[in-house]
């Protein structure tokens, strides 16, 4: 299961019994996914047929066959992914913690770290494309501001940062509609807004 704070929280499962296990704790807010959730360290059951805690998680374990489950937290850069082990036999999974699986784990979560910073690095690349490209027609409509009201380039763009949010529309849209009309008839209407 990963979590990032938010509601959502994307599991995927081996064996379509397990999902229901996983969903049982997630409803219910009780079992080895949320408290390795909240303590941070891993969460097991050697032997469901005598565990006393997570109820609902329990019988439902139970009735599904699993007799031993682990849940291991894994925290990266606001991330948590939690992995759980089921096992058929009671005991089966003592040293799951420190072996395979933590290494699954590790790599797991390092994954999606990376991928979600390379998805915000993509995003930020294509605003930044955007604004270069809408950067020459928002200097022509600073230049035909200045020109208009007699200020300096800073006055300008504030006047059209200032327009911009007015009529909710993007900026280089504002710049657009200046260049396009190249100043005229806006005059009175850019001397309200420079004050």
């Amino acid at each position: 299961m990963v979590s990032e704070g938010g509601p959502e929280r994307p599991v995927a499962v081996t064996h379509p019994d397990l999902a229901a296990l996983v969903s049982v704790q997630l409803r219910s807010g009780d079992g080895p996914i949320p408290a390795a959730l909240e303590r941070g360290e891993p969460v097991d059951s050697a032997d469901l047929l005598r565990e006393e805690r997570w109820p609902a998680y329990r019988a439902l374990a139970l009735d599904s066959g699993v007799r031993s489950s682990v849940t291991i937290p894994f925290r990266r850069s606001g991330l948590t992914v939690t992995l759980s082990l089921y096992s058929f036999r009671p005991g089966a999974l003592e040293d799951a913690p420190h072996g395979p699986a933590r290494a699954l784990g590790d790599l797991a979560v390092t994954c999606l770290v990376r991928d979600r910073s390379y998805r915000a690095a993509l995003t930020e690349l294509d605003q930044l494309g955007a604004a270069l490209r809408t950067r020459p027609v928002v200097d022509q409509a600073c230049g035909i501001v200045m020109h208009v009201l007699g200020c300096d380039a800073d006055a300008a763009f504030g006047v059209l940062r200032r327009v911009s949010q007015a009529t909710q529309r993007k900026l280089s849209d504002v710049a657009s509609a200046v260049v396009d009309k190249r100043g005229r008839g806006l005059e009175r209407e850019l001397v309200s807004l420079s004050d």
